[in-house]
This record gives structure tokens, C-alpha cells and sequence, in this order.
């Protein structure tokens, strides 16, 4: 299989490419790690006329704290971030997130602003970014700097909250307290194959034993990485126990309806996503009554 004629360039710098995303707009496609967007060209259900290819855009390579922040450039391998002892340290739940992409060779060339934009639900970082309440910083000509929350990026199935001549350029996670739990599960037939559902969750301590604040993401649930608001607001000052976890599991798939195919029904789904809940929901638990900073 081969993909469609195009043009191609190689920006150096983030100003050339924002200049070519403005030039060329919808007839334009970012390429990164390449490894969501060139299967697509070669089964032709994506084609650019013009592919713009920022890997030399070294700039957009990057992770460091900043003020408490994580700020990860677009352009930083999923390999990079799993491998590194500032993510694993201090937000752990992106490292365990990571580990279930794919496998190695994708992690080498996948990145993560690349598995933003493109807006998988059945991808794990858009999930893990989510339960984080990570901001994406993104920049065009026409609108400068804007910054999109978890629901503005994640717009729709395959579909980013991106205009076409913007470029993500950078992802922004906020701190955790110390002592937050979390945790990452999902379930796919063979490790590396997409997940036919999943669960990021994080629990903030309120010092006492209890939830302050709690963050529930769930994967393959519906066209976008999706909040278990009501879930969330139940656990609220409460203790988990193995029936409150069960009882939260459940309130957060009550609305849902996952689109079922030759791997499995909706039904099938929503019950596999309330157990990948309810396992995440008891090991962050478990973590957070450790007293693991995180």
C-alpha cells in the first residue's frame, strides 16, 4: 500500500512551521512520530497535499518542571517521557499510561503532542491527560497563543479541538499533592493492540484517610476521553472501600455507550470499563493510604 501523492517539507523551527500550517491550512497534515498518520495514508483514508514534517524542529523536544508544572514539548518521544525519572517520579501516572502504547519500536517514533492531536479515545495518554487536567498549549499566526483544556482538545472521535493552521506545541500538566493516588488499567486482547476499554484515576488526599478530590477518565467510552463527573463527586470526602469503589465503578459507566464491533458489543464494553474503573479506583486507593508522594 501506498499513499497518495504530496508535497513535503521540513521545517526547522516552530516559526517556519506555523507559516507553512498558515500557507497550506487544510491541505496540510503535521507530521511527528508518523505512527497514527502514515498508516492512514497508506490505506488512503488520510490525504494531504502537503505533509509537513517538524522532526527537525528540535525546539519542541523537551521536559522539565516549571513552577510545580510538567511542561512536555509536542515533539518528545513517548519513549523519552516513559524513560524519564522527573515523569515517574512525580506524575506516575503518565509513566504507567505509557507503558501499555503500543510497543517499544512505536514508543521510539510515537510522541506525545502527536497522540494528543490526533484524539484517539482509545489511546491512553488523551485518557491519562484528562484524569491529570493537563492544558495544551497550541499557536498560529492568525490567533497567536491559545491554551485548551481536556474537553476543547479532545473534540471529537479522531477529531482535535486544533484549527487548521495551529500547532500544539507544548502540554501542560499541573502538580499533584503528595501522596495522591492513582492509577492506570485498561484491557486490550494482546498488549499493544488498542484497548477495548480502560480507566485513569487520581485521588487527591485530604490528610485524613479520605478523598479530597478525585479524577476518573475512562477509555474507549464514547467519541472522546470522558469524565466520571457524578462518580467524582461521590467520592468527595469519602474513604474508599472495596463497596464504595464498586458503587463508584458503577456510577461512572451508568450513561455510557460504547460503540461495539467484532471485539466486542456495547454491553461487553461497558461492563469490561466499570471493572477497569473499579481496579483503578482500589489501586489508587491503595497508593494514596501508602502516603506515596506523587
Amino acid at each position: 500500500m501506498k499513499p497518495p501523492p504530496f508535497e513535503y517539507e521540513a521545517p526547522t523551527s516552530v516559526e517556519a512551521a506555523i507559516a507553512l500550517l498558515a500557507e497550506h491550512g487544510e491541505d496540510g497534515k503535521v507530521l511527528a512520530g508518523g505512527q497514527s498518520l502514515v498508516p492512514l495514508m497508506n490505506f488512503r483514508l488520510a490525504r494531504p497535499d502537503v505533509l509537513i514534517d517538524v522532526n527537525d524542529v528540535h525546539e519542541l523536544s523537551y521536559l522539565r518542571r516549571a513552577d510545580g508544572r510538567l511542561r512536555i514539548g509536542a515533539l518528545t518521544r513517548h519513549a523519552q517521557a516513559e524513560a524519564s525519572p522527573l515523569v515517574r517520579d512525580h506524575w506516575p501516572l503518565l509513566t504507567d499510561a505509557l507503558r501499555w502504547v503500543g510497543h517499544a519500536q512505536i514508543r521510539n517514533r510515537g510522541t506525545v503532542g502527536g497522540s494528543a492531536a490526533h484524539a484517539d479515545p482509545a489511546a491512553e495518554l488523551p485518557v491519562a491527560m484528562t484524569a491529570l487536567d493537563a492544558r495544551f498549549h497550541v499557536r498560529s499566526n492568525a490567533r497567536g497563543d491559545r491554551v485548551l483544556a481536556p474537553a476543547e482538545m479532545f473534540a471529537d472521535q479522531l477529531q482535535s479541538g486544533l484549527e487548521d493552521d495551529e500547532l500544539l506545541v507544548e502540554i501542560e500538566v499541573p502538580p499533584t499533592p503528595t501522596a495522591t493516588g492513582w492509577a492506570f488499567t485498561e484491557y486490550a486482547r494482546r498488549h499493544g493492540d488498542f484497548a477495548l476499554g480502560g480507566a485513569a484515576v487520581v485521588l487527591e488526599p485530604d490528610g485524613g484517610g479520605c478523598v479530597d478530590r478525585a479524577a476518573i477518565a475512562l477509555l474507549g467510552a464514547g467519541p472522546t476521553p470522558m469524565r466520571a463527573r457524578a462518580a467524582e463527586e461521590a467520592l468527595a470526602g469519602q474513604a474508599i472501600t472495596p463497596a464504595l469503589a464498586r458503587e463508584a465503578a458503577a456510577e461512572a459507566v451508568r450513561d455510557i455507550s460504547p460503540t461495539g464491533d467484532m471485539h466486542g458489543g456495547s454491553e461487553y464494553r461497558r461492563g469490561l470499563i466499570e471493572t477497569m474503573a473499579e481496579r483503578a479506583l482500589l489501586a489508587a486507593a491503595a497508593r494514596m493510604n501508602d502516603g506515596r508522594a506523587a
